[in-house]
């Protein structure tokens, strides 16, 4: 008898070990990428897990703002449905035009995507918050919907933009469709869940707008924390402005390349420098040293990327000895009221534009460690000028300190910038300068 009630036991053991295996297996095909961990880059878990909890807040929160503009518009006290629904696509066709002129922005979202995705969820949140008021105030439906609804397009734009940065990082081996389609279904249970809940915590604040206001509250708080964990932990290994100075000031430093993570870590999310500090518990990073996060800000502060030769340059002197200096390169570099004026040709690609920002930290490197100050511009492209010396240095380096950054993991073929639209030819410039020598 015991021996038939053990064998039992082993039978329905063994049994949910292997429903509990293949549950497993099948939720992993259905929400992980083929191979993972391994076809994906060692940040995904983290930000997929944090995006999982913030998706289901952002769900409870649609449905908590749903649920009080449907009070708002009369929908519970048996208003007529045709005036709602033209109160409701009112609200909707005015808030989509936002979605429309912020699109020219998109430039912007591949510089900072993780400030702009955070602006974002401050955005989408602010919104549901005008929402939940509208009961409130019924009369106001239609300009406070409009509003609202701009906000909710304008984040989902951003949201959808960034987003597309963030899976191509992941992507390590090059599987940027799989990487966005799981995404989309770690959303979709994301969004069943929230639902769920957002019902049943409907069902308990009603019409109250005092109790949703609260719940509002409560979610939001764990939707921003959730968010900024998860945008924390992203890891992005392209160069925009300030992660390149910070790799090249670090570089100029100590000769050492730092890791991905560390300069991750030390990149600003906010812009307001006393909301990045960190806390006292927060891991500081071993590598990057105070002098290098000092540059890097001052750099992006001073830098001036596409800039217009007219505007930098007046002597018909100074034009042709930079001409002169930069023949061979894609840029022209020079100091201008403090500035770091780069002029960009017109055959300038990404990688001169990455090859300028070198220079200009190399060149900070000089006025700040070398005490090497600004001359004129004629006289520091003569042999052991300034510019001249600097030139030199960034010909010889640039490529050591590339393929010292593709070593530690970072992308190196080119800067992602937002450059000024000015750019120069210079048949047609130098032309110019004669003409009006």
């Amino acid at each position: 008898m015991w021996s038939s009630l053990l064998l039992h036991d082993s039978e329905s053991s063994g049994f949910v070990n292997n429903l509990w295996m293949r549950c497993k297996e099948l939720t992993k095909s259905l929400l992980l990428p083929e191979g993972f961990p391994e076809s994906v880059t060692s940040d995904y878990l983290e930000y997929a897990l944090w995006r999982g909890v913030q998706g289901v807040a952002a769900q409870i929160s649609g449905v908590l703002a749903t649920q009080a503009m449907l009070y708002a518009v009369g929908l519970g006290k048996g208003a007529i449905p045709t005036a709602a629904a033209v109160n409701w696509v009112l609200k909707d066709g005015i808030g989509y035009l936002s979605k429309i002129l912020l699109s020219n922005y998109g430039r912007h979202f591949d510089v900072n995507p993780k400030s702009w995705r955070l602006f974002a969820d401050l955005l989408e949140n602010a919104a549901f918050g005008l929402e939940i008021l509208t009961p409130a105030f019924p009369h106001l439906f239609v300009p406070i919907g409009a509003v609202a609804g701009a906000g909710r397009s304008a984040a989902s734009l951003i949201q959808a933009a960034t987003r597309s940065c963030f899976y191509a990082g992941f992507a390590a081996q090059r599987n940027f469709a799989e990487v966005i389609a799981k995404g989309e279904a770690q959303g979709m249970v994301s969004k069943a869940i929230g639902i769920m809940l957002g019902i049943a915590l409907a069902n308990c604040t009603r019409s109250s707008t005092s109790l949703a206001l609260a719940s509002f509250g409560v979610v939001t708080w764990i939707h921003m924390f959730c968010n900024l964990k998860s945008y924390q932990s992203i890891q992005l290994r392209t160069l925009n402005p300030y992660r390149a100075s910070l790799v090249f000031s670090e570089y100029l430093l100590s000769g050492l390349v730092p890791s991905v993570k560390e300069v991750n870590d030390e990149e600003p999310l906010f812009p307001v420098a006393i909301l990045n500090r960190k806390a006292a518990y927060e891991t500081q990073t071993e590598m990057l040293s105070v002098h290098a996060k000092q540059a890097a800000e001052g750099i992006v502060r001073r830098l001036q990327l596409g800039s217009k030769l007219s505007d930098v340059v007046t002597s018909r002197e100074d034009v042709l000895a930079l001409f002169e200096l930069y023949k061979n390169e894609g840029y022209i570099l020079t100091e201008h009221e403090g500035r770091f004026c780069i002029v960009l040709k017109e055959s300038s690609s990404p990688q001169d534009m990455l090859k300028s920002l070198f220079h200009v930290n190399y060149l900070y490197w000089l006025e700040t460690n070398a005490g090497i100050k600004l001359s004129s511009v004629a006289n520091d492209c003569r042999p052991g000028g300034r510019l001249q010396i600097s030139l030199e240095y960034v010909e010889r380096e640039f490529n050591h300190v590339k393929s010292d950054g593709e070593v530690a993991g970072w992308v190196t073929d080119s800067l992602i910038a937002r450059p000024l639209p000015n750019r120069i030819r210079l048949n047609d410039a130098a032309a110019s300068s004669v003409a009006e020598g």
